[in-house]
């Protein structure tokens, strides 16, 4: 609920703020040359930039999930009062794993504004938060695939049930209930669930 709150704070300061435009968004926003060399107004040179940006920041994630500090937040996911028992200071680990979020979340957002021309309210609105929530959730909380599976799928349906509008909603958040009641573990943690019955 703070996160929501801080969502919709951030929201209203954007929307008062003159140099984000209000309602309008910062429009028409430069592409340029990264680095000098590599010529963003290409949508083929975008295409894999933003591919490589991905990459990237997928092999972080991965590389810290599979290291000493993300086994000591996966422990004080588990069971928090056992980690302090074991030393760790849960405080700072937490504040280090929400550093991490935030920036790649800032990337994230970066690379968006790029490649649309654009940064409008719609990305610092709290439903933004819910939609990440909702990525993650559907495509397998827990697992390393199941954001980017979850992503991928929501947003096309997004793109998919364009032509219905305000329904598209609806419709999202209807399919979302389905599939939370039938893929508890979400698609990719159905799926992994499924090969290990299977390989058994």
């Amino acid at each position: 609920m703070i996160t929501l709150a801080l969502a919709q704070m951030i929201y209203f300061f954007c929307l008062q703020t003159p140099f984000t435009h209000g309602e309008d968004g910062i429009q028409a926003v430069p592409r340029g040359k990264l680095f000098g060399v590599l010529d963003l107004s290409n949508t083929l040179v975008m295409y894999y930039v933003v591919l490589a940006i991905f990459l990237a920041a997928f092999l972080l994630i991965f590389r810290v999930i599979h290291s000493p500090f993300g086994n000591v937040l996966k422990a004080i996911r588990e069971n928090e009062p056992r980690a302090i028992s074991l030393g760790y200071d849960a405080e700072r680990y937490k504040l280090l794993a929400f550093v991490l979020s935030a920036t790649l979340a800032g990337l994230a957002g970066a690379t968006k504004a790029i490649v649309f021309q654009l940064a409008s309210l719609t990305d610092v609105h709290w439903t933004m938060s819910g939609e990440v929530v909702l990525m993650t959730l559907l495509g397998g909380m827990g697992t390393i695939f199941g954001p980017v599976v979850g992503a991928f799928a929501i947003i096309g349906l997004e793109n998919y049930l364009a032509g219905f509008g305000q329904w598209v909603t609806v419709i999202t958040g209807a399919i979302f209930v389905v599939c939370v009641l039938a893929f508890r573990r979400g698609i990719v943690g159905e799926l992994g669930a499924w090969w290990a019955s299977r390989r058994s």
